[in-house]
């Protein structure tokens, strides 16, 4: 669907990888922050995980904690901005992904991009696609 503009949401494995390595194809979605081509969605949640995540004790990740800072208020700054204001819980293998999917249903989400689509398989009956951020590279080359 080439010219349309996704909303996705970026899962923090996504954020993550993007941070510890320049290489890959997390890195290469978020250089392309902002985008014509897609757009970010998050929530509270997701970006407190964010930032925890990111801020854990991690020899792979070599940064400061105020440019972590920094790349979570550049996201902050170009997302789209959600608040939950229903729960569909539980609906994931893992209940700490639920999040995603309400925030998938409140931002009505063309694609979740992690490195975990397994964990999302209820998200289909949402009309939400799960895809690694290869696949969605490849999604937005048409």
């Amino acid at each position: 669907m080439k010219g349309k503009t996704y909303q996705v949401i970026l899962d923090t494995n996504i954020i993550y990888s993007a941070v510890r390595s320049n290489r890959g194809a997390s890195y290469k979605l978020l250089m392309m922050l902002p985008s014509e081509a897609f757009e970010i969605n998050v929530s509270t949640p997701l970006v407190l995980e964010y930032e925890e995540i990111l801020k854990r004790p991690d020899k792979n990740i070599t940064l400061s904690h105020e440019k972590i800072d920094d790349i979570l208020d550049y996201i902050c700054s170009i997302a789209n901005k959600r608040r939950i204001h229903f729960s569909w819980r539980p609906l994931s293998i893992d209940p700490d992904d639920d999040f995603l999917l309400e925030l998938a249903v409140e931002c009505d989400c063309d694609l979740i991009v992690t490195y975990n689509v397994r964990n999302f398989y209820s998200i289909k009956d949402f009309g939400v696609k799960v895809v690694t951020p290869g696949e969605f590279l490849r999604i937005m080359k048409g």
